[in-house]
């Protein structure tokens, strides 16, 4: 085992039908009635499997438009569900706080169009009701729908992470605009909380100002854990200095094993120690009691992703229209796309040519994770594989169907990598920054 350290695994979720597989709705597994997608039952089930498996958190992706950048019509996506409807997942993790007690919990937030103030309070406030489980997903949009919804224009690409990096500037001074010993609860004097330990911030920069301070006492964990997937130049960046927790997709090990080196430089650069950010490369495990029943599990599943689905979410996400593009072109990396890193993981990936429809059906299937195919001992091996060939210090998971695939990986999967001592036999701590911190 690399540096012995040990696994991190978290669950990749959205409050929406379908996640990266856009086969998940129609899968005849995923459950029903009392467990359907839009009720909160389903995603407290699930937190509290992860929880049953020693999982770091539990994390909700989420994307506030539907797009119509596929031919220039809503039609498409709602047609295939590719990630919409799509419900706000923050109210969630306070009904997943209330049925688990270790288990992080996380979600994506847009800061584009925010401010600072509310969403240091949200986010503290999630901090407190988790006692301290919270971890926050910060993202900028990326689709110009997304913008337009707010009735904004979308920002140039480096302009909004330096907005971006200004946001986590005012948050930061506002978490810690109250001491942690400021409230005292002197009932004898008087006194809730000591004024000298609370403060205004007096921010003024170029995107924002604020005054402070927070309206919320200091959280257990100052603020929640950062996590970023950051896949540009600006975004490894911004990861590098700020995030505790990376998603990363990469389908090969040679462009994950680049990635990592990248982001631990820079963080060195930075400053921080590189063990103090964890990267988490995300997969879609596909589990079978033997190899047989696991293929045509992958079979099954992949069949249910026609290419136009594909080809909508794949516009959806590079905010281009490949209505335009013949699908047997091979696909080239082109300055229009949204997502940078992710274009030219397409583009160029394990020195091998893709063709649009090759890349459509990848998008559909698994929006490019690595599905890893096995029995239980196989998926480990399979795993342990990309773990020691690409760096990196655990894997994201998305499931095919739900809950029943996230059930499989902690039945099956999880005993075998505890015997061989790649994954935690128990948590160590009860935050979430703990959780990620702890290494054996």
């Amino acid at each position: 085992m690399r540096n012995n350290k040990k696994m991190h695994l978290a669950q990749f979720l959205m409050h929406s039908p379908t996640y990266h597989s856009l086969a998940m709705w129609r899968h005849p597994r995923t459950a029903y009635s009392s467990l359907s997608w839009d009720r909160p039952e389903l995603y407290q089930h699930i937190a509290q499997v992860c929880e049953r498996g020693k999982f770091d958190m539990v994390f909700f992706a989420d994307v506030s438009f539907i797009s119509d950048t596929y031919t220039g019509s809503l039609e498409p996506a709602i047609r295939y569900a590719t990630q919409a409807p799509a419900h706000d997942p923050i109210p969630l993790l306070s009904w997943l706080g209330a049925v688990t007690s270790t288990i992080g919990l996380g979600g994506t937030f847009s800061i584009s169009h925010q401010q600072p103030f509310y969403v240091a309070r949200l986010w503290a406030t999630l901090d407190h009701l988790t006692r301290g489980r919270a971890a926050w997903n910060i993202v900028t949009s990326i689709n110009h729908n997304e913008s337009a919804n707010y009735g904004a224009e979308l920002m140039e690409h480096n302009l909004r992470y330096e907005r971006a990096e200004e946001f986590m500037e005012v948050c930061i001074k506002l978490w810690n605009s109250w001491d942690k010993d400021a409230v005292v609860m002197d009932r004898e004097r008087g006194v809730f909380a000591d004024p000298a330990k609370v403060r205004r911030i007096e921010h003024e920069g170029r995107f924002f100002k604020s005054r402070g301070p927070l309206t919320v006492t200091r959280s257990p964990q100052n603020g929640p854990a950062i996590i970023q997937a950051g896949a540009s130049s600006s975004g490894r960046a911004f990861a590098a200095k700020y995030a505790e927790a990376i998603f990363a997709v990469q389908p090969f090990a040679d462009g994950a094993r680049e990635y990592y080196a990248d982001v631990k430089g820079r963080m060195e650069n930075a400053g921080r120690n590189p063990d103090h950010c964890k990267i988490l490369f995300g997969v879609q495990p596909i589990v079978g009691r033997t190899a047989e029943e696991a293929r045509e599990k992958q079979a099954f599943h992949n069949s249910l992703v026609p290419v136009e689905a594909g080809l909508t979410i794949l516009s959806g996400h590079l905010d281009y229209d490949f209505s335009r593009r013949d699908l047997d072109q091979v696909m080239e990396h082109s300055p229009e796309f949204a997502i940078q890193g992710l274009a030219k993981t397409y583009s160029k990936v394990a020195n091998k040519q893709l063709t649009v429809r090759d890349v459509a059906q990848m998008h559909g299937q698994s929006v490019s994770l690595p599905q890893i195919v096995g029995n239980p001992e196989q998926v480990v091996d399979q795993l342990e594989a990309y773990y020691q060939a690409a760096g990196g210090d655990g894997f994201m998971l998305s499931p095919i169907y739900t809950p029943g695939a996230i059930e499989e990986f902690v039945d099956m999967v999880v005993p075998v990598l505890q015997r061989r001592g790649l994954f935690r036999s128990d948590y160590a701590g009860k935050t979430q920054r703990e959780h990620l911190l702890q290494d054996s």
